[in-house]
């Protein structure tokens, strides 16, 4: 329990270290505000359309409504918003991911030879960069997707299934979380996608933490945007801290 708490708190001890160097709030600022757009948009297009749809389907504009309407009507928009939360959380993990990745490889960079005290000898032109960077997004996203869908497809069982999938669910997200911010030092050493998903799971119950305080963030509207880059901060920070970087997470990968 002490470990899922330590990487539970972990990104909110990372904004001490985000603050304090002015070059990780330089280089922080566009992948911000592209979030912002790509989130801000996503979310207010989905948002319109919803209320538009349900109002139109249950006649409030036409009609002079009753208590039961206006209650259906109420409790359609609370379970239409957190769906919708949902549906926002994965088209921003999906878009912003693949569109900032070379901006979240260059703070994690730095983040690197800040914690580590050490250049990198040979660093890579920007498109060379954000060509393996984007790269590894996609090979992440693809698994996402897939693993998404098989747990989806567990709602086909009748009532059991509903509960079964929200709980693997949950517990996938904050893996993949936990894998998402990591990922960036272990790209940079050219793992396998295979051997990062050794690496991460070998992080046990610090992963879980992490990634599960990562999920609750990317998941509230406008603190997302701007955690984002701290969560960078915090995974590659997280990464040499616990060890995920010494050989003995790396034997037998």
């Amino acid at each position: 329990m002490k470990d899922f708490l330590f990487g539970f708190t972990y990104p909110f001890r990372s904004l001490k270290f985000f603050f304090s160097h002015s070059v990780l709030i330089k280089y922080s600022i566009a992948p911000m505000l592209i979030n912002l757009l790509i989130y801000g948009s996503v979310f207010i297009l989905s948002y319109s359309w919803f209320t538009g749809s349900i109002e139109s389907w249950l006649g409030i504009e036409s009609t002079e409504a009753g208590f039961w309407l206006k209650f259906l009507h109420t409790a359609l928009l609370i379970i239409g918003f957190i769906l919708l939360l949902f549906f926002c959380y994965l088209l921003f993990t999906i878009l912003g991911n693949v569109i900032t990745a070379p901006f979240n490889e260059e703070i994690s960079q730095r983040v690197e030879e800040i914690v580590t005290g050490t250049k990198e000898a040979h660093k890579m032109g920007f498109w060379e960069d954000a060509y393996i960077s984007i790269k590894g997004e996609v090979q992440k996203l693809a698994f996402y997707l897939i693993i998404l869908l098989l747990i989806f497809s567990l709602n086909l069982i009748p009532v059991a299934g509903s509960v079964v999938s929200s709980i693997i669910g949950v517990i996938f997200s904050s893996f993949y979380n936990a894998l998402d911010f990591l990922d960036y030092p272990m790209t940079r050493k050219k793992m396998r996608f295979r051997d990062k998903l050794k690496v991460t799971r070998k992080g046990k119950l610090v992963t879980y933490g992490f990634g599960f305080t990562a999920f609750l963030l990317l998941f509230l509207p406008v603190i997302n945007v701007f955690m984002k880059p701290i969560l960078v901060v915090a995974g590659t920070s997280l990464f040499y801290e616990k060890g995920y970087s010494s050989q003995e997470l790396f034997k037998n990968t």
